[in-house]
């Protein structure tokens, strides 16, 4: 556990100095190139620009090297070649493992659909509050004019057709594309149904998947550890020097939203569920909970917070033992709502600063591609920063504007991840209140002292 904490410590502290790097270096440039503008001096920065910044695929000679630019893209491109994989395996165990036959019950049933309804409403309250901060204009980026044609347009179209694509007419071309994320989706659900049906004919291949997910994570975890400083450094400079500081205030005003929305939802969304479900005092449970959420959010960690979750629940709030060694374990593997209130603002901020129009209609396919790919986001670092990637896709979000978008996002996720996590734990002890309140095992005594 110690060696856990001091890796996450020291990834923490390099993506920190990372940003601080890119941030200073990118603006040094910036300021260099406008000095030297109009002073017969500008082939400097031209090869300033080609040696470090020149998009090469855009290049019409052989002349540009862009090593920044081709950093920065070979880093984004090793965490594309992982989506799919990604997807498929921690969604198809995930599921596999709550459709254990003995596991369910009652009391599985009651638990999953606890989760699920806190899924939904954290989902549609934060799309309203990111909607609400996109109108205001917050996350509005002046965008140079050389970029206006990369933008994305989502043309109109009718919802249902959504449905009808979701299930692939060849499932090895939907999994050769992460254009086609939904599919994926829907493949792994499929996947992991039938080797709950059938685990005798399909332990080999659970075993397969298995193995295959732990090659991904292992990758995975390698790669944000080993590469991602020197890839959000180099993208970030690449950023300033060539887009100027127009990113600065919107991501800012990124991480104050996802901070804001995930402790209004903590305030909010909990309290008035146990209200509802139990006729409890709800104030007596933030109480008691609100330890639990400033340790999970101290730490950075759901698995590490788990036992004092635990204790507070069963000493402090009347929980069963028995059913919150079922409900805490479980939330803590697919009781991610927080992460999708994250990638609501995440998306709405990617896509308006990269000049997108995103749309109420926009924001409902986001919230429904979150919740799928949350319940099996796995236990790697900055995992949940990480599956945003998976959404912006499933959008078509994949211009070099969302990239730039999605590289701030990744490196600045530290102090807006402490209030999501705090939404993800405090959850899981609200849905142990409720289920065991409507098992009628609560000890009221113990909830009301």
């Amino acid at each position: 556990m110690e060696a856990s904490k001091q890796k996450k410590s020291s990834l923490v502290r390099n993506m920190l100095i990372a940003v601080a790097a890119g941030f200073a270096v990118g603006i040094a440039c910036l300021l260099i190139k406008q000095a030297i503008t109009g002073t017969g001096a500008e082939k400097v920065w031209d090869i300033v620009n080609a040696l470090l910044f020149q998009d090469i695929t855009a290049t019409e000679s052989l002349q540009g090297i862009g090593l920044f630019y081709i950093i920065g893209q070979l880093f984004m491109r090793a965490l594309q070649m992982m989506i799919v994989p990604l997807v498929f395996t921690s969604l198809s165990l995930a599921l596999c493992s709550l459709a254990d036959p003995q596991r369910l019950g009652k009391i599985a049933v009651r638990t999953l659909i606890t989760y699920l309804c806190f899924y939904v409403v954290a989902a549609g309250l934060a799309c309203v509050m990111a909607y609400g901060v996109k109108m205001s204009g917050a996350f509005n980026v002046k965008l140079p004019g050389e970029e206006v044609n990369e933008l994305v347009t989502m043309s109109g179209y009718n919802p249902l057709v959504t449905v009808v694509n979701a299930v692939p007419s060849n499932w090895i071309h939907a999994m050769s594309s992460n254009n086609t994320i939904l599919s994926v989706v829907v493949i792994a659900v499929v996947m992991g149904l039938v080797m709950t049906a059938i685990p005798e004919k399909t332990r080999n291949l659970k075993k397969v998947v298995e193995d295959l997910n732990e090659v991904v994570q292992f990758f995975l975890n390698w790669l944000i550890n080993k590469c991602a400083a020197v890839g959000i450094f180099c993208m970030i400079t690449r950023a300033l020097a060539v887009y100027g500081i127009e990113y600065i205030l919107p991501t800012a005003t990124w991480i104050v939203t996802t901070i804001l929305v995930s402790l209004i939802l903590v305030c909010t969304i909990y309290p008035i569920g146990i209200f509802l479900t139990t006729g409890l005092n709800p104030v007596k449970f933030m109480k008691k909970v609100a330890k639990v959420g400033i340790f999970a959010a101290a730490c950075n960690s759901s698995a590490a917070t788990l036992p004092l979750n635990t204790r507070t629940c069963i000493d402090e709030l009347g929980c069963s033992e028995e059913i919150s060694s079922f409900v805490l374990p479980t939330g803590m593997t697919i009781n991610m709502n927080g992460t999708t209130a994250m990638h609501m603002c995440a998306i709405t901020f990617i896509g308006t600063a990269a000049g997108i129009d995103v749309t109420p209609a926009t924001l409902m396919m986001a919230a429904f591609l979150s919740i799928c790919t949350a319940v099996g986001t796995p236990a790697i670092p900055v995992a949940g920063t990480t599956m945003v990637y998976v959404v912006m896709m499933g959008l078509g979000f994949h211009t070099e504007l969302c990239l730039i978008g999605y590289s701030l996002v990744l490196a600045m996720n530290y102090l807006p991840g402490m209030a999501v996590i705090t939404l993800n734990v405090i959850g899981d002890a609200a849905t142990d209140v409720i289920v065991c309140f409507k098992e009628k095992v609560l000890d009221l005594e113990k909830y009301n002292a």
